[in-house]
């Protein structure tokens, strides 16, 4: 089974032609300036010339709409990630399609996911033990395309998808070391997926 993957926190050219020549299906850029992997949109939009084999992606939490959609057209964004408190009339005015971040231990709403104008739901399940199956039917009950977070790495991609079955998964900080992108991991990643050949 295909399993489609986000890379999230790129933040340098050399990582983000990596990932997208290992056949990551979204590169994420993170926005939001209190997050250790904040890049900055002149620096995104360098990068983002660079990788036209993969889907764009802004992270943005709580920013202010106009600042939301310069950056949609500076870098180049196919989807917007909103990782904060924006509602449904804030989403609708987004200048791309929308994937709205949900936390499952923060009071997670299949009705509230279903109901909302996003095109997309990144499910972060923080540490949920994701083999319980009634996280498998909440994903399928959305009736949305569901991105997962689960502190996915190499050693659980597969096991992940077979317990979840989601539409894609986020991996960011399984592929680091130190706190950094490591391109040794992200090949062997996607190596498991079996997108690039050992060797």
């Amino acid at each position: 089974m295909y399993i489609r993957a986000m890379v999230s926190g790129i933040t340098d050219m050399f990582t983000a032609k990596t990932a997208e020549e290992c056949g990551a299906d979204f590169i994420a850029f993170v926005f939001d300036r209190e997050n250790k992997d904040y890049v900055s949109p002149d620096r995104a939009a360098v990068i983002a010339q660079q990788v036209p084999g993969s889907r764009l992606v802004g992270v943005f939490k709580d920013e202010d709409l106009d600042t939301v959609n310069d950056v949609v057209s500076k870098v180049g964004l196919d989807y917007v990630q909103l990782n904060g408190h924006e509602d449904e009339e804030y989403i609708w005015q987004v200048a791309c399609p929308v994937i709205k971040r949900y936390r499952y231990d923060e009071g997670f709403s299949v009705e509230k996911a279903r109901r909302t104008v996003a095109e997309m739901i990144l499910l972060d399940l923080g540490e949920q033990d994701y083999t319980r199956k009634e996280i498998a039917l909440e994903i399928t009950d959305t009736h949305k395309s569901v991105i997962l977070a689960a502190n996915i790495r190499r050693e659980n991609v597969k096991e992940v998808n077979k317990s979840t079955l989601p539409y894609a998964v986020e991996v960011s900080e399984g592929l680091e070391t130190n706190g950094k992108k490591d391109t040794k991991k992200i090949r062997m990643f996607f190596r498991r997926l079996g997108r690039i050949m050992a060797g």
